[in-house]
């Protein structure tokens, strides 16, 4: 008798053996299979069985407008009819020029650096802000100064001003020297401080290290009002405020790194603008494209730009990147500034954040739930500390992010913080799926 055939292989299966997956500890997976996704609209994501989920964290925090949005869709159509890519050495096209030209103006930082990913943005700015000063024969000025819990990616000039041990300790040995100071997250917050009180606390430790470092320090790199992977800190734009007059009075560049913040995500187009400032050099990515391609940008002043300005091709500075402001993306780039431009996007979100909050007011006032908090469009709250059930902190955030997933809710806890990160597009369905899946979860894992 011949044998059973054994079933075909799952796309999930086939995922796990052929693919290795970003940020995943791939043995995981023996007992929880990726999830196989065969297509996006809007706010939600449709799963090879075709059970629907809401992407509560926007797929990594890139997707603003919903997937398959149709004015972003339309524009890379029409781009890859006319031209797909050409390198921008050399040679310019019509959609890159576009958006350098939106981007400066939005900004007030006229020239446009681009490259294919959040980490490559910062590596440019890194690297962009110690060339400059050795252009201007203060070589001595090579160092970076960052915020406890800060994240700016995973190649190693971005690991190296990134204060996460999970993902900078196995490669200390390959990383530069990097000066790490106090957070101005609100919940470090001494007793009878408010959030206020904190940022300028903190301040003044970023201007006595300034005062006695500044001779040899390049660049303060900072997340703008919230520090993603840092587990949602978020902070008063005091600290911003403060941060440019010292980097001003001392010399040093400060670098923002918008690429999770940016296009709108805490309640002003970029996050800085909420302090009234404007950095040397800011990064950009995720949002950018609207989560439809890699793209990401530098910024830079003109200053900036003026160091490398010479006939000596060494002074000029030289990063690149194979894919370098690809002209889809650039597409998809300007289509998500023509929303901008069309929309009151801003008070649209606004309107919707006030709806999800009063929706959530019983998830806030659960007694597993602390520290909850919003700026924008992001939200966060801690599982209450402790041990329940026998499971840590820590295990209590996986099986919360599996047991929304059993509810239509697409969640990725950081650590005990649980957090919501959504597209700009909920509906009334949607909210309800959002918080009721929230609490449902919490209850499943906290009781």
């Amino acid at each position: 008798m011949p044998a059973t055939p054994d079933p075909p292989a799952t796309l999930a299966e086939r995922s796990v053996r052929a693919v290795w997956h970003p940020c995943t500890q791939m043995k995981l997976h023996e007992d929880a299979p990726p999830l196989a996704i065969r297509s996006g609209d809007g706010a939600w994501l449709e799963a090879e069985d075709g059970s629907r989920h809401l992407d509560a964290i926007s797929s990594w925090w890139v997707n603003l407008f919903g997937h398959g949005h149709p004015h972003i869709r339309a524009a890379i159509h029409a781009q890859v009819d006319r031209l797909e890519h050409v390198m921008l050495a050399g040679f310019t096209h019509e959609p890159v020029v576009r958006l350098s030209e939106r981007l400066g103006a939005l900004t007030g930082l006229g020239h446009a650096h681009y490259g294919s990913d959040g980490a490559s943005a910062i590596e440019v700015a890194l690297k962009m802000s110690a060339h400059y000063w050795r252009n201007r024969g203060q070589a001595g000025k090579h160092r970076f100064v960052a915020l406890a819990g800060g994240y700016h990616g995973e190649t190693l000039g971005a690991l190296a001003v990134t204060d996460i041990p999970l993902f900078r300790d196995t490669y200390s040995a390959l990383l530069q020297a990097c000066s790490v100071l106090p957070s101005p997250d609100w919940r470090q917050a001494a007793a009878g401080e408010d959030a206020l009180a904190c940022a300028r606390r903190q301040a003044l430790v970023l201007e006595a290290h300034l005062a006695q470092h500044h001779a040899s320090t390049a660049a303060l790199i900072i997340e703008p009002l919230i520090q993603c992977a840092g587990g949602m800190a978020m902070y008063h734009p005091e600290y911003l405020r403060l941060a440019r007059e010292l980097c001003t009075l001392y010399g040093v560049h400060l670098i923002c790194d918008e690429i999770a913040v940016g296009f709108g995500r805490t309640g002003s187009l970029f996050a800085h603008q909420q302090a009234g400032i404007r950095p040397d050099l800011l990064c950009l990515s995720k949002g950018l494209s609207g989560g439809f391609l890699p793209l990401a940008v530098t910024l830079a002043t003109d200053d900036i730009y003026q160091a490398f300005y010479h006939h000596e091709v060494r002074r000029g500075f030289l990063h690149s990147h194979s894919y370098t402001g690809n002209p889809l993306a650039c597409a998809a780039a300007n289509a998500v500034l023509d929303l901008f431009e069309t929309r009151d996007v801003i008070a649209s979100n606004q309107a919707l954040a006030a709806r999800i909050d009063s929706t959530a007011e019983a998830l806030r006032r659960h007694p597993r739930v602390r520290h909850w908090r919003r700026t924008g469009m992001v939200w966060a709250f801690e599982i209450d500390a402790g041990r329940v059930d026998g499971h840590t902190v820590a295990g209590m955030s996986t099986r919360l992010g599996q047991a929304a997933r059993r509810r239509q809710l697409l969640l990725r806890p950081i650590g005990d913080t649980v957090y919501w990160m959504p597209p700009y597009c909920l509906d009334d369905e949607a909210i309800g799926v959002l918080v009721d899946g929230t609490l449902g979860a919490l209850e499943e894992v906290c009781g």
